[in-house]
């Protein structure tokens, strides 16, 4: 296949990923292809739809690998969605009665692009998908390939998406300063509240590093120092049923006994309790271009720390949030290593013409290969039937159940 011109693109949420994998794939195409054109779409779709993008020329080649050392974007994100076209005309992307899918394509084919790379989401990479179809339509091969980046680790069929053990690693970290504030107040709650809208891996994994780090500390229990103070002491995720009297319960018996509470939750676990009773309060619950529910508005860890300060008798609360933290970082080496490895077959494969997602794939022995875009869809729940989880929950003396409903998307 002759390429001619490659154009990058991130979009959704921040995942420490984007730049990283941004860099590699410009050195890759660099060191395999060097003849090819490589373009970035500013701000992802949004990007796309304007027709607003960089040449990536000789300079930003020689330093693509400074992209590793830091977190964020160098070509910015967006949240676009091509089907809202009622939303786009409102944000003055497209015009009315324009079909936003179709004015992107032919965007795309204006540009002169071959190999379209996206980073992002679920939602991103089928996009990217639905770009190509109608393109092929209309007599222009387009091949797309995407990489899988969310904090969540949701994506079906891929094990491990990328920036997520990063994401949980600076997340353990931020948790040690803010629980470092148990003993300023007697009787204290502290809600630790993790990104995961309906998938709790990312909490469940952060609370797993948090709580193996304090393994390695060191403790004196005489001046007050004890690891059973600065220890997680519940973790709810979206998978797993709520009982609150019981927690509350188990957590109150805590609270009397060392005088603190901390817990780990994840900003989906609860969510269908919490719309339920704004509703019934007559309130209307916000939603997202995506048909999300707008979780600042609703404020989980605020309604996690109201019921339970109640109910466990806490004189001082504490919630704070780790999402932006945690997701604008710069990769660790775990995520480097997988970018690494995931933008090289990336650019092999739309060398070879060959669409798809990159990925580990679960229903295939984890191979690491480009997977059919029909195959891939967001909303992978988190297993709390995993060994490691059960383990870690035995630990902390909590029952786990799943839950009765699915999580709110």
């Amino acid at each position: 296949m002759s390429i001619r011109r490659v154009a990058l693109l991130t979009a959704g949420g921040f995942a420490p990923c984007l730049s990283a994998a941004v860099g590699d794939l410009i050195e890759r195409y660099t060191e395999v292809a060097p003849e090819v054109e490589i373009i970035a779409y500013q701000y992802g779709y949004h990007g796309l739809l304007t027709g607003n993008y960089v040449v990536i020329d000789e300079e930003a080649r020689k330093h693509a690998g400074t992209l590793r050392e830091f977190g964020g974007s160098p070509i910015g994100n967006s949240r676009v969605k091509l089907t809202n076209a009622k939303n786009l005309v409102e944000r003055g992307l497209v015009e009315e009665s324009v079909n936003p899918l179709e004015f992107a394509a032919e965007q795309l084919r204006k540009d002169g692009v071959d190999v379209l790379h996206t980073i992002g989401g679920d939602d991103t990479n089928t996009t990217a998908a639905d770009l190509a179809a109608y393109l092929k339509e209309h007599d222009y091969d387009l091949t797309v390939v995407g990489l899988p980046k969310t904090i969540d680790n949701d994506v079906v069929p891929i094990r491990q998406s990328l920036g997520a053990w990063t994401a949980a690693e600076q997340g353990a970290g931020f948790a040690f300063n803010v629980i470092g504030e148990h003993r300023s107040n007697p009787r204290m709650l502290i809600v630790h509240e993790c990104m995961g809208r309906n998938c709790g891996y990312l909490t469940a994994e952060t609370a797993r590093r948090y709580h193996e780090s304090l393994d390695s500390k060191s403790w004196a229990p005489s001046l007050g120092l004890t690891k059973e103070r600065w220890d997680v002491h519940a973790v709810f995720l979206p998978e797993m049923k709520l009982d609150l009297k019981a927690e509350a319960e188990r957590l109150k018996a805590l609270m009397d006994e060392q005088g603190n509470v901390n817990i780990f939750l994840s900003e989906g676990a609860g969510v269908p309790e919490i719309i339920a009773e704004k509703e019934a309060a007559g309130e209307e619950v916000a939603r997202d271009p995506f048909g999300h529910v707008k979780l600042d508005t609703i404020n989980p860890g605020q309604w996690f720390a109201k019921q339970f300060a109640g109910l466990i008798g806490a004189e001082k609360v504490m919630v704070q949030k780790s999402g932006y933290y945690s997701r604008a970082a710069a990769a660790n080496d775990e995520d480097l290593a997988l970018i690494k490895t995931m933008c090289d077959l990336a650019v092999d494969s739309a060398l070879k013409g060959v669409s798809g997602v990159i990925g580990q794939d679960e229903e295939n022995g984890d191979e690491l290969a480009a997977i059919d875009f029909q195959r891939i869809a967001g909303g992978k729940p988190f297993d709390i039937t995993q060994p490691w989880f059960t383990e870690l929950m035995a630990d902390l003396g909590q029952s786990v159940e799943p839950a009765e409903t699915a999580p709110e998307h």
